[in-house]
């Protein structure tokens, strides 16, 4: 009987180190959203970050949000609440930075916060992935981390185009690659959010984007 309850204990024990072996965190990436006017938030909230979220946690990556202002992003679908605000973002605590369109549109587009700018800066400098869609690639671009880099946008900012006529001085020096993923070291982009799929037709690469910077963020 003394033998059957140690060997009971020990299998309770087993199971209990288990479940918390299973509840315990993965490494943390951090997913930051353009705030400001978007042209559709719902099919972004659902099809964009959705996605993302959904991908990275599946591979067993927890996701933590972060925004300029701290606020929550509502839609008529459903809300994002920030984790906290780019100003309390320590790069440290984070294996990889990944950032949605939000259809927030492209050049100029709504203002870029300077928080964002210094984050992916310091990301990259360190050597960890950053991934980024259609409207957040002005973040890198301004960020100055282009230059030198293969990016990829809807057409390239620096020729005007029959919907834009200005360019965009900020991509100076970056090399423009299409609208497909494209990699370059640890700087991720693509140029097809849902929004643009609707819009042009042209393959959404939300999902694209996802698996490619989970593969890098493996490797470390």
């Amino acid at each position: 009987m003394k033998r059957f309850l140690i060997i009971v204990a020990i299998l309770l024990s087993m199971v209990v180190c288990g479940a918390f072996a299973h509840a315990e965190p993965g490494p943390k990436v951090l997913l930051i959203p353009r705030e400001g006017y978007s042209q559709d938030i719902k099919l972004m909230l659902t099809k964009e970050v959705g996605v993302m979220m959904r991908m990275l946690r599946r591979a067993r990556f927890k996701v933590e949000v972060a925004t300029a202002s701290g606020m929550t992003i509502v839609s008529p679908a459903l809300d994002l609440k920030p984790d906290l605000r780019l100003a309390d973002v320590k790069v440290a605590d984070y294996v990889g930075f990944i950032m949605p369109c939000m259809a927030v549109g492209g050049i100029p587009g709504p203002p870029v916060a300077p928080e964002a700018v210094a984050i992916v800066k310091q990301a990259v400098a360190e050597g960890k992935p950053v991934a980024a869609q259609f409207g957040s690639v002005i973040i890198l671009a301004q960020a100055g981390i282009l230059k030198g880099k293969k990016y990829a946008f809807l057409a390239d900012p620096l020729k005007p185009a029959p919907w834009r006529k200005i360019t965009d001085p900020r991509f100076v020096g970056a090399i423009y690659s299409g609208r497909n993923v494209v990699q370059d070291g640890n700087i991720i982009t693509s140029a097809v959010c849902p929004f643009l799929e609707r819009l042009t037709g042209l393959p959404n690469q939300t999902a694209k984007l996802t698996e490619t910077f989970i593969a890098e963020l493996k490797k470390k």
